[in-house]
């Protein structure tokens, strides 16, 4: 007995479209709006500094930066910000002696172009015993 009416059976089909398409949407969006951070790539040990100064044979050459970006050879303002003035300010300052240790002063919110300016104007005029003036910290690290 066949009871068969002719009719194949259908089989139930899944469609995996839709299920493809939302994986791949989450998929991006986890792309889009995960943080990166980029200080893991790269895995570094900062050197530390005490606090305490060594003590110096000469008295240093202070040469400061204010938060405008105006240099200061030993308190006295050099007049203007470009290269060629620094160089005769600091020059006159120190004379002959580029032995003669020189710290830069430069205010946190200093732009970084007048830092970069004075240490390379001071390179050029054969300093090689320079240090950045900072403050301590407070939590003892």
């Amino acid at each position: 007995m066949n009871f068969r009416t002719g009719r194949s059976l259908d089989e139930p089909e899944v469609s995996l479209t839709s299920l493809i398409d939302v994986v791949f949407t989450l998929i991006i969006f986890f792309v889009v709006t995960a943080t990166f951070d980029e200080r893991s790539a790269i895995q570094i040990d900062l050197p530390k500094a005490s606090t305490q100064a060594a003590p110096a044979q000469d008295p240093p050459l202070t040469l400061a930066v204010d938060p405008q970006g105006r240099y200061f050879v030993e308190n006295r303002e050099v007049l203007k910000r470009d290269p060629a003035s620094l160089r005769t300010a600091i020059a006159q300052v120190a004379g002959e002696a580029r032995d003669r240790p020189v710290v830069v002063r430069a205010d946190a919110r200093t732009p970084h172009q007048a830092v970069v300016t004075a240490l390379d104007v001071l390179g050029q005029l054969g300093f090689r015993r320079i240090s950045i003036a900072t403050v301590g910290t407070t939590d003892g690290a």
